[in-house]
């Protein structure tokens, strides 16, 4: 019967491996800090153990012998198996950080070992002592002369090397590769290594269909492994006679590369794969140095860094995709032969560690998503709020706590949406006005700052439409004049008159209702399409301006909506829309998450597939003008209207949202 001491037993990797320690015979004596027993006391339930099997040892990692009573150390002497896995395992954490925990732990543990005469000293390391080697790294190396240049890598060779130098007790160091969740059941305690590439996977994913092809980077290897086969390698390889004195490699023999995981991981996601990546060769074309002077330029490492801050990823993180070492791992796996140990393919249970991310460790689980979190308090102008997209939008705005000032030209459903707010406890304030008088538009903004003060969000969502194909707008150059004074001048005037305001506030946002068809440019809509992607250039332009002012601008591109604006076309009866109401939705989703653009998968990939391919876009669009004819109204004619043709109703289903 075998006695053992661990450190870090709460820990993650810990964890699973008292969990296989005690399938054996023998009592696990475990480090806790006196405030984390109530942990212990929880992972006990967990672990069912029986009554002594598991017994705390109250100490501290940073003290002198990690800060044992005499009596425990005297209850410990002659420890058969001393594991000390208790370290820092996060390369994003400062260098004080690091070195307290995983050099001094280290230091105190081994000092501690020597004390008690343990028969076996079990030491976790990390692959990330091999530094930035190039090359094969074998379980025999250890001071090669790489360079290690974070303080994560730092400090775990500097640990490792105390085990070798300092310790008089037999000794056995594990490096474990990037370790990832439970390959049975997915379960992981942090976002760490390729977990910080979920959400650009996730993002793909909402904005592009899956099937779509895009391109990436291949990268150098990742060698990626489960908890559960570290756990099971550390638990048989220490209990195997004639094995002191060496390290072992806990790795995949077979690694994918960067661009390999991130694709196994979008096949798990069901997002976008990438069908062309490119080699680090060819970024490797650039001289070293050159590319190091250009990547420690300021504006260079301000744009990374904005870039990175907003898929939430370390910078740290970049050297897993071009990472030069790989690591033989002979000495492992001849140590597990027989035993059915063996490290497996990411591909039979990626899916399950995108799934426990997703509803566990997802960062956006853990802010404050509700509508009243967002906008409770905040004065937001809704230009438009008389009908359709812009009533159903001020009503969830004024029901989460929002001051709804209310835009339309019409007083009277203005007044009866400002009772109906009222009415479910909601604040609102009305402000007629017609957006195509530009002077009326300086009054709107002059009579909502005397009112409220500020305005908070902007939305501008009032529009005109016109459907008319070129043809028929020869002679009609006031179609293009009606649509810019509306939704393009009308809006601009609006964020001239209330930006300066959010500026000198540090904080604000405008959100600019567009189409899908500033994506699609589907035909017979030139005059409203160019409306519309004149304010999307408009605010693009603009928010490299104002990025550093707090300021957010929001452009959602919408689909065909079963509003009064699309009533006199009559064959949309027959076309597949979304409801006011969950127009309204992208809407109030956007105040949460104040996100650059909102857009539909199809609208997104009518955006690529025009950048790939223009011509054939004009070909599939033509089809769709030849399908859906010229309504009454744009002849000139009083005629009704023929319903659509079934191949004309299935293209709509096809392309669905798009308005033709």
């Amino acid at each position: 019967m075998s006695s053992y001491f661990v450190t870090g037993a709460t820990g993650f990797i810990g964890r699973h491996l008292v969990e296989r320690l005690l399938d054996r015979e023998g009592t696990i004596h475990v480090l806790v800090r006196e405030g984390s027993r109530a942990r212990l006391e929880e992972l006990m339930s967990r672990w069912g153990a029986e009554q002594g099997r598991i017994v705390p040892v109250i100490g501290d990692l940073t003290a002198p012998a990690l800060g044992l009573s005499d009596e425990d150390r005297k209850r410990l002497e002659g420890v058969d198996h001393f594991f000390h896995l208790a370290a820092v395992y996060d390369m994003s954490a400062d260098e004080e950080t690091n070195r307290r925990a995983n050099v001094d732990g280290t230091l105190h543990a081994v000092q501690l070992a020597n004390d008690l005469g343990a028969k076996h000293f079990h030491h976790v390391s990390s692959i990330a002592v091999a530094g930035k080697f190039r090359g094969i790294f074998t379980e025999d190396m250890f001071d090669e002369g790489q360079k290690i240049d974070n303080p994560y890598s730092e400090t775990k060779y500097e640990s490792e090397r105390l085990v070798r130098h300092e310790l008089t007790v037999p000794w056995r160091v594990y490096r474990p590769g990037i370790v990832v969740g439970h390959s049975e059941t997915g379960e992981m305690d942090k976002v760490d290594g390729p977990y910080y590439f979920f959400k650009v996977i996730q993002r793909l994913r909402r904005a592009l269909p899956p099937w779509l092809p895009v391109v990436g980077v291949e990268g150098g290897k990742i060698n990626i492994i489960p908890v559960d086969f570290v756990a099971r390698a550390m638990d048989h390889i220490a209990h195997k006679d004639g094995l002191d004195g060496r390290a072992f490699h806990l790795t995949d023999p077979n690694p994918k590369s960067a661009g390999q995981v991130i694709n196994t991981f979008a096949r798990a996601a069901h997002a976008p794969e990438f069908a062309m990546r490119i080699d680090r060769q060819i970024t490797n074309a650039v001289p070293k140095q050159a590319r190091k002077m250009i990547s420690q330029l300021p504006p260079v490492r301000r744009i990374v860094d904005q870039v990175l801050g907003d898929l939430g990823i370390p910078r740290d993180a970049l050297s897993y995709i071009d990472f030069p070492t790989d690591f033989d791992s002979r000495h492992a796996r001849a140590a597990l032969e027989g035993s059915g140990i063996s490290v497996p393919s990411l591909d039979a249970y990626a899916d399950r560690l995108w799934d426990y991310w997703e509803r566990n460790l997802d960062p956006d689980l853990f802010k404050d998503r509700s509508l009243r979190g967002a906008i409770e308090g905040k004065v937001v102008v809704i230009t438009g709020a008389s009908s359709g997209i812009g009533h159903a939008a001020a009503l969830k705005a004024g029901e989460a706590g929002g001051i709804v000032a209310l835009v339309a030209r019409s007083q009277d459903k203005l007044e009866e949406l400002k009772a109906e707010i009222e009415r479910s406890g909601g604040t609102a304030t009305v402000h007629p006005a017609d957006l195509s008088n530009l002077e009326d538009c300086d009054r709107l903004v002059a009579d909502v700052l005397q009112t409220h003060g500020r305005v908070d969000i902007l939305v501008n969502n009032a529009g005109r439409s016109i459907r008319r194909s070129i043809e028929n707008q020869y002679d009609r150059f006031h179609d293009f004049e009606r649509t810019m004074q509306v939704n393009y001048f009308g809006a601009l005037k609006l964020i001239l008159g209330f930006l300066p305001g959010m500026r000198e506030r540090k904080s604000g946002h405008i959100i600019n209702v567009s189409s899908i068809g500033a994506q699609t440019n589907t035909p017979r809509f030139s005059a409203y399409v160019a409306s519309k992607s004149a304010l999307d250039a408009f605010a693009r332009c603009i928010g490299s301006e104002i990025v550093e002012d707090g300021v957010d601008t929001t452009t959602i591109y919408m689909p065909l909506v079963r509003t009064p604006m699309i009533a006199p076309t009559t064959m949309y009866q027959y076309f597949p829309t979304i409801s006011p109401e969950e127009a309204a939705e992208m809407i109030t989703n956007a105040f949460i998450t104040r996100q650059k653009k909102v857009a539909t998968r199809l609208g997104t990939f009518g955006e690529v597939l025009y950048a790939l391919a223009p011509k054939a876009v004009d070909v599939i669009l033509n089809t769709g003008f030849k399908l859906f004819p010229e309504s009454s109204a744009a002849k000139g004619s009083k005629e009704k209207e023929e319903a659509p043709s079934t191949e004309g109703v299935a293209f709509a289903y096809l392309m669905r949202g798009v308005h033709w």
